[in-house]
Parts: C-alpha cells; sequence; structure tokens
C-alpha cells in the first residue's frame, strides 16, 4: 500500500458478495500485520460507524472537519493506517467525504508535508456503493438537493 491517496469505488447491488469481498480483502492486508480501518457496517471484522470511528460531527457543511484531536491515540491509528474499507457509501452525503478528506490531510501533513496535497492525505479508500438503494437523505429536498448530496457529484 502505498501513501499516494489512492480512491476506488466497488459497486454492486445487493446480493453481489460484497461483504465477502470486503471480509477477504481486509483479512489479506491484516494478514500483512497492516491496519484496515472498516467503517459503515457492522457486519465488516471491527467494523464500526463512520461518525464513531472518525469523529465526524453530524451537522456539517462545506468548511467542517471531524473533531478528532491532535496527539491522541486516534491520531496515531489513522496515521499508521494502511486501508479505510466504507461500506455503504452511496447512503452518506458527499460532505462526510470531502470532511474526511481535509481531516486526514491535516492529519498526515504532520508526518508528510506533501499529504496536504494529496486526496485523503495519502490514504487509501475502498468505498462500496449501490446507487439503487437508499440514497443520502437531505431535510426538505428536491430530487435535485438529493443528487447534489451524492458522492458522485463531489469535486472527490
Amino acid at each position: 500500500m502505498t501513501n499516494s491517496g489512492q480512491f476506488f469505488f466497488v459497486y454492486g447491488h445487493g446480493g453481489t458478495r460484497k461483504t465477502h469481498l470486503w471480509t477477504t480483502i481486509i483479512s489479506g492486508i491484516r494478514s500483512k500485520g497492516l491496519i484496515v480501518l472498516a467503517v459503515a457496517s457492522l457486519l465488516l471484522p471491527g467494523g464500526r460507524i463512520a461518525h464513531s470511528r472518525f469523529k465526524i460531527p453530524l451537522n456539517i457543511d462545506g468548511n467542517s472537519t471531524c473533531q478528532i484531536k491532535q496527539k491522541t491515540q486516534l491520531v496515531e491509528l489513522i496515521q499508521t493506517t494502511a486501508l479505510i474499507v466504507w461500506d455503504e457509501a452511496s447512503m452518506n452525503h458527499r460532505h462526510f467525504f470531502e470532511v474526511l478528506n481535509r481531516t486526514l490531510q491535516d492529519l498526515m501533513s504532520s508526518k508528510d508535508s506533501s499529504a496536504k496535497d494529496k486526496i485523503f492525505g495519502g490514504k487509501t479508500l475502498i468505498l462500496a456503493c449501490d446507487f439503487r438503494q437508499i440514497l443520502p437523505v437531505v431535510e426538505n429536498d428536491t430530487k435535485s438537493d438529493t443528487i447534489d448530496a451524492c458522492i458522485i457529484k463531489s469535486p472527490l
């Protein structure tokens, strides 16, 4: 795994065994002694909800960042992580990923100054998406608001 900030989508509808794919990838990478963070699905080995893992605020906008304090165990964990697997990514507002991107760029730049210019601070992310399922929920939204909230509309 390199620290160049790779960003992958795996698209598949329900029943295509994405969870099996994640379990295999996570186990394979962890068997090499590397750290993998699995978020958004409690079905994945060591999985946690994204808000809990990355301290993503509940009310976010285009300028928010995760509420992670410097010099904590969470920062050390994130800095040593080789891969982040985010299941059900299509259900999350695009701002979640933009917030995580800004936060990882900030956290990783303390170890590598070029991380500020790398997507997700140089961390590799794999996102599982099924756009046939529920899209992000936007309060009092229109169809165009929902589409604008999708990750496919993110500049990332």
